[in-house]
């Protein structure tokens, strides 16, 4: 009898120790495992985003083989690094982010995007992230480098990102030939730099990331008064997120803990970084 207790109490022994090794490992991997953040961006939209082909300047592997860098990846690592989530950089069209998030194929949209009435209709944004102007880029030959003003392009071919306010802008240039809309920016600077167009409309963060890349380049900045309205939109940028995200708290609390002087310095880290072949 007194063996028969002696190899329960040992079977018991081992049995609690068995339970509480699972109970322990089950708790450490709860720990330590992390909510997948999905943020969706282009990838070509230096210097908000762009691709490249290793993580050198703290790129984030896209998952066919390349890598994405740029200021709008440098935003998300410390959204989701706030937030305690691993960051998934999800490459993207640009017409395709907005139904990306309302189909639960992204959490963000992180994109250089601009909050405006259209999109506010199926998307909820954070607060802004960064704030722009509008400039024309055109080639540094050509007739229209000299202008001052938006009403100096009359007979100049101009155009802009499809579904942007840079496109919508166009049309306040007085006398422009506004050509169809382009896809992406990359696109856009070839056009200029053949002769295809005589330029674009970008913010000035892409148009310092051109003329990096494109010493053919330059861009036209305006003097107050003399630039584009931008009464019937902004050039600021939010991120993109679900209506009714549980996710906006996080995101705006992550974005409040990024000082202007930071902003302003992942941008410039963002210019200088850039591939020249973008």
């Amino acid at each position: 009898m007194k063996v028969f207790r002696r190899k329960l109490a040992f079977l018991l022994v081992l049995v609690l120790a068995a339970t509480l090794a699972l109970t322990a490992c089950g708790s450490k991997s709860t720990e330590t495992e992390k909510k997948v953040l999905r943020v969706g961006m282009e990838c070509a939209y230096p210097p908000f985003n762009w691709t490249q082909m290793d993580d050198s300047d703290g790129a984030v592997p896209i998952g066919d083989g390349t890598y994405a860098g740029g200021y709008d990846v440098e935003i998300a690592k410390l959204v989701a690094e706030h937030m305690g989530m691993e960051l998934e950089i999800v490459k993207t069209e640009w017409d395709g982010l907005p139904p990306g998030v309302t189909s639960g194929k992204i959490d963000l949209i992180i994109a250089g995007m601009t909050a405006d009435d259209e999109r506010r209709q199926t998307l909820d944004f954070s607060e802004q992230y960064y704030v722009s102007d509008l400039v024309v880029v055109v080639h540094k030959d050509s007739p229209y480098a000299s202008a001052a003003s938006i009403n100096d392009f009359a007979g100049a071919r101009i155009t802009g990102q499809l579904n942007t306010l840079h496109y919508a802008v166009i049309d306040q240039m007085e006398g422009v030939n506004k050509q169809n809309a382009f896809e992406d920016f990359p696109t856009m600077t070839v056009a200029v730099t053949s002769g295809k167009i005589d330029g674009y409309v970008s913010e000035r963060p892409g148009a310092l990331s051109a003329i990096g890349a494109n010493p053919d380049l330059t861009f036209i900045d305006f003097a107050e008064g003399q630039g584009f309205d931008y009464t019937t939109g902004d050039v600021s940028v939010s991120i993109g997120m679900a209506k009714g995200s549980d996710l906006m708290d996080g995101v705006n609390e992550a974005l409040a803990a990024i000082s202007e002087e930071d902003r302003q310095t992942l941008m410039e880290n963002a210019v200088q970084n850039q591939p020249l072949s973008e």
